[in-house]
C-alpha cells in the first residue's frame, strides 16, 4: 500500500512464499525487488542468495523484524544494497526504495550503527590524518561513489576516466586503508557520512 501509493513507483509482481518470490523476481527482473526474511517456504536469505547469484547487479532491498547485525553484514556481502524494519517500515521504506533504486545504499537509522560498529577488529582509519592521508583526491571520491553503490561504469562517467582506471583507483584505496571487503568500506563511509549525503 505505501508503495502504490508513491508516485512514479509501479508494482510488477508480488509473491506471498519464498520459492514463488525467487521464480517472479527471475522472471519479471524487476528494477528493485524487496524480499522479506521470514518468508515460507523459503528462508528470505536462501532467497537472496540464489537470486543476486543469478542476477548480480540486482538492487534489492530487505524488509525485517530482525535487528540481528550478524544478518545485516551477511547480507551486505551477498550484495543488498538496503535493509529496512518492519516497525519503522511506515516512515523508511520509501526513502530506502529512492536511496537504492537510484544507485545507493539505505540502512535503517535503528540498525545501521550497531551493523557496522563490529564487522571487525581490523584498525578503523583516522579520519582526520593516518591511513586516509595516503589516498589521492581521485582515489577519495571512487571509494565514496563506490560506497553508496555506484558501479564503475557510473563513476566512469561522472568522473571522466575509463572503467579499468576506476577500478584500479577502488583497489589502491582499498588496500592503503586496509579493505578487504564490502562491509568494511560501508563502516567506513558510515563514519565519513557519505551514506547521509543527499547527493548519492
Amino acid at each position: 500500500m505505501l508503495i502504490a501509493a508513491e508516485p512514479g513507483f509501479e508494482i510488477v509482481g508480488e509473491a506471498g512464499d519464498g520459492p514463488t518470490a525467487l521464480r517472479r523476481a527471475l522472471e519479471l527482473q524487476p528494477d528493485l525487488a524487496i524480499f522479506d526474511l521470514s518468508m515460507p517456504g523459503l528462508y528470505g536469505m536462501e532467497v537472496i542468495q540464489k537470486y543476486l547469484a543469478a542476477r548480480p547487479k540486482a538492487r534489492v532491498l530487505v524488509i525485517s523484524v530482525q535487528e540481528d547485525g550478524a544478518n545485516l553484514r551477511r547480507l551486505l556481502k551477498l550484495g543488498v544494497a538496503g535493509y529496512i524494519l518492519k516497525r519503522s517500515a511506515t516512515d523508511e521504506l520509501i526513502r530506502g526504495i529512492h536511496a537504492v533504486a537510484k544507485g545507493g545504499l539505505y540502512l535503517d537509522p535503528a540498525i545501521a550503527g550497531q551493523a557496522v560498529g563490529r564487522v571487525a577488529p581490523a584498525a578503523t582509519p583516522d579520519v582526520n590524518g593516518g591511513a586516509i592521508s595516503h589516498l589521492s583526491s581521485r582515489e577519495l571520491e571512487v571509494l565514496r561513489l563506490a560506497s553508496v553503490g555506484h558501479s564503475n561504469k557510473v563513476i566512469s562517467a561522472r568522473l571522466q576516466v575509463g572503467p579499468k582506471s576506476v577500478e584500479t583507483y577502488k583497489a589502491r584505496a582499498m588496500d592503503k586503508l586496509g579493505f578487504s571487503n564490502r562491509v568494511e568500506l560501508i563502516r567506513f563511509a558510515l563514519g565519513m557520512g557519505w551514506l547521509e549525503s543527499a547527493d548519492l
